[in-house]
């Protein structure tokens, strides 16, 4: 194996941790905004504009893990099938909690409300991570798979 090799497959382990890193900054983002004004108030714009944004790369990278990540994983490490089918129920869980944050943030409910979803959301978010690293970052630094990380991780 040559060196530049080794340097792309151990970068999927450092990709997903950037990865998650930036989201867990977006979330922070969407806080501040919340923080700054409601909905209903003057210059909420910012914080509509956090949310959807926050909620498009949670699902994005989700989707890219689903779709790229997770099958690549499966083929070449089959005894984790377990643990990937744990990480896609957290998917779908998240995606559940993000349609509620939206369909809030869309009709405009109170501060308190916002911060319910954006902690609920948020808590499963690290329990997630935290679980998907401990299972997953040894497996990616001898993952082959020759793919664009924004289509496997998600755009952002």
């Amino acid at each position: 194996m040559a060196e530049g090799e080794k340097t792309r497959l151990v970068a999927w382990s450092r990709e997903l941790r950037a990865v998650h890193e930036r989201l867990r900054e977006a979330l922070h983002l969407t806080r501040e905004a919340l923080a700054d004004g409601t909905p209903a108030e003057e210059g909420s714009r910012d914080l509509l504009l956090f949310c959807h944004g926050f909620c498009t790369a949670l699902t994005g990278h989700h989707e890219g893990e689903d779709r790229r990540l997770f099958p690549a994983i499966a083929a070449a490490r089959p005894e984790l099938a377990d643990t990937l089918r744990s990480l896609e129920q957290d998917h779908s869980m998240m995606n559940h909690l993000i349609g509620g944050l939206q369909q809030a943030v869309d009709r405009a409910a109170p501060r308190t409300e916002l911060e319910l979803h954006l902690d609920g959301l948020g808590a499963i978010m690290e329990s997630h991570f935290a679980y998907e690293e401990r299972q997953l970052l040894g497996v990616l630094e001898a993952l082959q798979l020759d793919d664009d990380p924004r289509e496997v991780l998600g755009p952002l």
